[in-house]
């Protein structure tokens, strides 16, 4: 919308720059200074211009004020959008290194004991030791999940429910 606004002053402007008015006194007067009517006319019109050169100059200056905003303007959506590949890379680099880490979990999980694995697992948040269950070895979390308190089984089988269901 803004880029619009700045296109039709732009068009404005160019067409002001024809209808430029002069303040000077014109060359018509040099007889005409005794009739008042003529001098007052002048002056008249000679004031018009003066105000028609301002407002002339103040279009230029806001024609100048928008071209400098749509610069800047197009500056920051660059680095906007480098930003935005930026923080998409990283969150890539993140959540692959996050899953490695997991993975390395995983495999220590599916080297302890049953009852070793189900005390942690217990003093873990059920949600993430539901996450770790649902993905060691099948015959790992049966084991692991018989060792756990009947309670805490059943809300740790809830979480890995809503786990499948998202995938």
């Amino acid at each position: 919308m803004i880029l619009a606004a700045a296109g039709q002053a732009v068009m404005v402007m160019d067409g002001f720059s024809r209808l430029r008015a002069t303040a000077e006194p014109s060359e018509l007067m040099a007889g005409c200074t005794d009739v008042p009517e003529a001098v007052a006319l002048a002056e008249t019109l000679r004031e018009r211009g003066l105000r028609i050169d301002r407002y002339m100059q103040d279009m230029q200056r806001r024609k100048d004020e928008i071209a400098l905003a749509e610069k800047q303007l197009t500056e920051k959506l660059v680095e906007l959008r480098k930003l935005k590949q930026q923080i998409g890379n990283d969150d890539r680099g993140y959540a692959q290194a996050q899953s490695d880490d997991i993975a390395r979990l995983i495999a220590v999980y599916d080297q302890m004991k049953p009852e070793q694995a189900a005390m942690v697992l217990s003093n873990l948040p059920p949600d993430f030791a539901a996450q770790i269950l649902a993905r060691v070895q099948p015959e790992t979390g049966a084991r692991i999940m018989a060792s756990v308190e009947p309670g805490q089984a059943a809300l740790l089988t809830s979480y890995m429910g809503a786990i499948r269901a998202r995938k």
